[in-house]
């Protein structure tokens, strides 16, 4: 199956193609209000942890560090995927940032790891839960 998430800025203008909106930012973005984003959730916990988080910011590790990390974090725990795969799952997901470029944010990784978790889903789904049962005729 195919899935449709994209990320872009928090603000950025909410589009009417957005699909579910889920803020997926640690910090709450400076600047705006709840109501004025159009938000379907604020989903903390799929985001990067505060030391990676501060360690990526402040120049302290390469984004390649960050990347891993943040893989790693998330393969750790990856029923913190499970939320925004309920969103993907039900349409076009939009994962937003409030940082200036998500092309080199967070956001890339999380939407591989989502749509490598969906897949394995998929094909789990896919496949006989228990072999058949072969009784004999009565």
């Amino acid at each position: 199956m195919s899935y449709d998430i994209v990320f872009k800025r928090i603000y950025s203008p909410q589009a009417n193609d957005d699909g579910a909106r889920v803020l997926v930012d640690r910090l709450w973005p400076r600047g705006k209000s709840r109501a004025s984003l159009a938000l379907d959730e604020w989903y903390r916990d799929a985001s990067p942890g505060p030391t990676l988080r501060r360690d990526y910011h402040r120049h302290a590790i390469s984004e390649d560090d960050f990347r891993e990390r943040y893989r790693k974090a998330l393969k750790a725990e990856p029923e913190v995927l499970l939320p925004l795969m309920r969103y993907a799952r039900q349409g076009k997901l939009t994962l937003l940032t409030a940082a200036r470029d998500p092309e080199h944010s967070h956001l890339p990784v999380l939407r591989d790891m989502l749509l490598e978790a969906l897949q394995q889903e998929d094909v789990a789904d896919r496949e006989c839960a228990s072999p058949p049962c072969f009784l004999p005729p009565s």
